[in-house]
């Protein structure tokens, strides 16, 4: 008699089961997969946009904030107060934030992060950004004080990048492997190579969200990333690298394709400083010799705007320069032939993983081989790239994109990779910093666009699309990137 029970109670047991999985416990979590993995979680020390896509406003939260729309909103900044000469800001943090180890989050951490941002040795990938502060002050524990050398019309920007959330001297040792942060999301664990999951906060400050855990899966090859969405192994893929299965999906009622914007300028990066790189000539020979939108369809079926300076053309300041390198391999030829290289020459051209990079590098060499330039095509790791690359500067070409929003400054860098050295466009980026009035700003940032378009610091290519794939239940996700992130504070799944 006992066993007809039993079975009857386990029946129970598994209907039930069955029903909680179905109504709240199978949709509290997610599996979102990536192309690239990051090298390591401290968004404060290198330049690898992987990093916030992961923590970013999940694990991290600066002073400000990006929303998906573009705006800045308040982040552990409650609100801010600006001088009449807008050089000093007056932060009031939300009380009761504490660190994912229980540790307090009070004014001291945010000098200890703004002021390790900016030292001397400071290994922040955006260094440039804190340039401007001359002082931070702890004036109570909620309150800090921020004064620059000159005002900045940027300010509050800047501190919405990820390069500037908040980190903790208690926990800064061991950032890279255990990210220690103030979000909704705590670092669970990272299986190399395979995932890193993320277990919601139980003890946030803000709004607790929908989601218990999100899995972050690493999928570099289009064709395994197709496979694995199509069969629902994957909730999401953000950044999906294989545009040309995007119509299969977005036939498929499983299935929703997001398409929106980045800032990703994509670019055929020139390293100005290396012969014959140094000779304008040879560089507007390179950007006549490329045919962009044979690019965007080549490699990636379509999706991309096309580009003629390093600007987002979704900005109301954007200028449309892309008549300037129009594709006219006669006319590079020409420049190439004045410059003295009427037979060529050979060159490197560096690869990274995203599809943009090697897909798009195949179409570019056999463009520049049209006009005599024989470029070598070496494929890295991003690793390897931004050992080689992007420090060691170690190259002739290589195709990047630039997602961080707003960053024309870079150009004013004389040792930023491309080695772009011009007073002039470093003055007009001083003035840029101090003016605060937005048509003025618009003003300086047309001239801006213009004077890198005509000095063909680089190949301007296109701004990188966001293409991404869900299930047709996710709801919350960001459509367009205006950094990179992939906020999980508003995803839930259709009941």
């Amino acid at each position: 008699m006992g066993q007809p029970m039993y079975r009857a109670f386990a029946s129970a047991l598994a209907v039930s089961a069955s029903l909680f999985a179905t109504q709240g416990w199978a949709q509290s979590d997610i599996t979102i997969a990536m192309q690239l993995e990051p090298p390591h979680l401290d968004p404060t020390s290198a330049a690898a946009q992987a990093i916030d896509s992961v923590v970013y406003a999940n694990v991290f939260e600066g002073l400000t904030r990006f929303m998906g729309d573009g705006s800045i909103v308040p982040g552990l900044a409650e609100s801010w107060e600006i001088s009449d000469d807008g050089k000093v800001y007056t932060f009031k943090l939300h009380e009761g934030v504490t660190f994912h180890d229980g540790t307090a989050m009070d004014a001291e951490d945010v000098k200890f992060s703004l002021d390790r941002a900016r030292a001397e040795d400071s290994a922040n990938a955006q260094k440039a950004l804190f340039a401007g502060i001359e002082a931070v002050e702890v004036v109570d524990p909620l309150t800090v004080k921020v004064t620059l050398s000159e005002p900045d019309g940027n300010f509050l920007f800047n501190m919405a990048w990820g390069d500037a959330v908040i980190v903790a001297p208690e926990s800064i040792e061991n950032i890279k492997t255990n990210p220690v942060g103030t979000g909704a999301y705590k670092f669970g664990e990272w299986v190399q190579g395979d995932k890193i999951v993320l277990e919601r906060n139980p003890d946030y400050w803000g709004e607790q969200p929908a989601l218990e855990m999100a899995t972050f899966k690493f999928i570099s090859d289009p064709t395994a990333a197709f496979a694995a969405v199509m069969a629902e192994d994957v909730d999401v893929f953000t950044g999906f690298p294989a545009p040309e299965n995007l119509p299969q999906f977005e036939a498929d009622p499983r299935f929703q394709v997001l398409v929106g914007s980045t800032e990703g300028e994509t670019i055929l990066s020139t390293n100005n400083k290396q012969p014959p790189f140094d000779d304008v000539r040879v560089r507007q020979a390179l950007a006549h010799a490329i045919d962009r939108q044979a690019i965007i369809d080549g490699a990636m079926f379509g999706y991309g705007t096309p580009i003629g300076t390093h600007f987002a053309p979704h900005h109301p300041a954007y200028v449309d320069l892309t008549g300037n390198s129009a594709y006219d391999p006669e006319k590079a030829k020409a420049l190439l032939a004045e410059a003295g290289f009427a037979d060529g020459f050979e060159t490197t051209l560096h690869l990274p993983p995203p599809s943009y990079a090697r897909r798009g590098g195949e179409i570019i060499a056999a463009q520049l081989a049209e006009v005599g330039i024989k470029a070598e095509i070496i494929n890295v790791e991003w690793a390897q790239w931004l050992e080689s690359v992007f420090k060691g500067k170690d190259f002739g070409l290589t195709i990047v994109s630039h997602t961080e929003p707003m960053d024309i400054g870079i150009y004013a860098r004389p040792d930023y990779y491309f080695q772009y050295d011009k007073p002039e466009f470093q003055a007009l980026m001083e003035t840029l910093t101090k003016t605060t009035d937005p048509d003025e700003r618009n003003k300086l940032l047309g001239d801006a666009q213009r004077m890198i378009a005509e000095d063909y610091v680089n190949g301007f290519l296109f701004q990188l699309a966001a293409l991404s794939v869900a299930k047709a239940g996710v709801q919350g996700l960001w459509v367009n990137a205006p950094t990179a992130a992939t906020d999980l504070s508003a995803i839930t799944w259709a009941e």
